[in-house]
């Protein structure tokens, strides 16, 4: 039985929906696009609004503080309504946030688009997985793969392809096509999802107590959240660090991060698989590979082939990440779904604001190198912080488990 097959829910139709799996795919592909194309642009959109990278590295912080914030009440302010227009009100808001983006003159209204952004991004976040077992029933576990595989995919053509269009045309030009896009998006969720009105069975019956009473759900919470931290004090940075350490310029950096994004797409699939059995042993083999790329860099990427070997261990490491926490999630608190995916997401982008936000403060202030050493020390507390307490189990998929002898 796949991982989150465990759910009772009954599915929204009588056929599997993978088409409606695919459209979920697309939506935390063009979220995570528009989240982290500040990455791939950095230097030319610091330039153009007139202050630091460590400022623009900044926006991703709100977007990250905004979605953290709002995550863990999606299921809450959304109550009855119906799943499939809350999704596609998100894809208006992700255009809206783009346009502003693209229009803002200085890092007020920069802020502002990204705050638009962060709501957009934390609704798709908290609904997308947690709908799956409405919409497939066999194969429950890949569909959840292939939903997250959005990350990945947005490292791979989102962002090297945001990047590449922003040195061609401008960086405005790069939320603008994200604008449209989501626009595109919209339509498609609303075409191909089926209607998911608000269901009254598991997740309402044990709502009342605090998931942060689940030592699982503890665990997993500190976990993540030192690991995410880490990748994204360094990664908001990717470019200015390629650029110094590497020496590499323009298409260059698109075809390294196109290079690190490749190998987080083949992560991410394989360590479903793999989390789908053993959750934290997964996660902590994945916080080791990503202390190791970041104590290599310095030492390796002096050249652009370094550099390359670098990113492939770094993507291989981090694209996997995002698969980890949604199944350790849902494994966690099966019964309760949309609540606890709020719960992740909103430690999940947290995270991402800490370690944009502690990165820039580092970079500017003591450079690179101090960067890179302070990310890798927190990544490797991540990997300490998975191996006390026992084992990851679903409540209603332990028996099954113990039975085949799977973790």
């Amino acid at each position: 039985m796949s991982t989150v097959s465990e759910s009772r829910a009954p599915v929204a139709a009588p056929a599997e929906r993978w088409s409606s799996i695919v459209v979920l795919a697309l939506s935390t592909f063009l979220v995570v696009t528009a989240e982290m194309l500040p990455v791939g642009i950095l230097t030319p959109m610091s330039d153009g609004l007139g202050i630091s990278a460590g400022t623009a590295g900044f926006s991703l912080a709100v977007t990250g503080v905004v979605a953290a914030l709002f995550a863990p009440f999606v299921s809450r302010v959304i109550g009855t309504l119906d799943r499939r227009r809350v999704l596609v009100a998100a894809a208006l808001l992700l255009a809206a946030g783009n346009l502003i983006t693209a229009l803002a003159q200085g890092f007020a209204v920069l802020a502002l688009g990204r705050v638009v952004v962060g709501l957009a991004m934390a609704t798709v976040w908290a609904l997308a997985v947690a709908l799956v077992p409405r919409l497939v029933r066999a194969r429950a576990g890949l569909a959840v793969s292939l939903v997250v595989s959005g990350v990945a995919v947005a490292s791979v053509l989102g962002v090297p392809l945001g990047t590449l269009l922003g040195d061609i045309a401008g960086w405005r030009s790069a939320f603008g096509a994200l604008a449209v896009a989501a626009l595109g998006l919209g339509a498609a969720l609303a075409v191909f999802l089926p209607a998911l009105p608000a269901q009254t069975g598991a997740d309402e019956a044990v709502g009342s107590g605090s998931l942060l009473a689940l030592p699982a759900v503890r665990r997993g919470l500190v976990a993540v959240t030192l690991v995410v931290t880490a990748h994204f004090a360094a990664y908001t940075y990717v470019r200015p660090a390629l650029e110094e350490v590497s020496g590499v310029h323009g298409a260059g950096i698109s075809l390294l991060l196109l290079v690190y994004g490749l190998f987080g797409i083949a992560a991410n699939f394989a360590a479903g698989a793999a989390a789908a059995r053993r959750v934290r042993a997964t996660l902590l083999v994945l916080a080791i590979g990503i202390t190791a790329a970041l104590l290599l860099l310095p030492l390796l990427g002096t050249s652009p082939l370094g550099a390359a070997v670098v990113l492939v261990l770094w993507g291989l490491s981090y694209g996997g990440v995002s698969v980890c926490s949604q199944l350790w999630a849902v494994q966690a608190a099966p019964d309760r779904r949309e609540a606890v995916s709020g719960l992740y997401v909103g430690a999940f982008t947290g995270s991402i604001a800490l370690g944009s936000f502690a990165g820039g403060v580092i970079f500017d202030g003591a450079g690179l190198s101090v960067l890179l050493w302070s990310a890798a020390g927190l990544a490797a507390l991540a990997a300490l912080s998975t191996v006390s307490g026992s084992a990851v189990r679903a409540p209603a998929v332990a028996a099954e488990r113990a039975a085949t002898g799977t973790e």
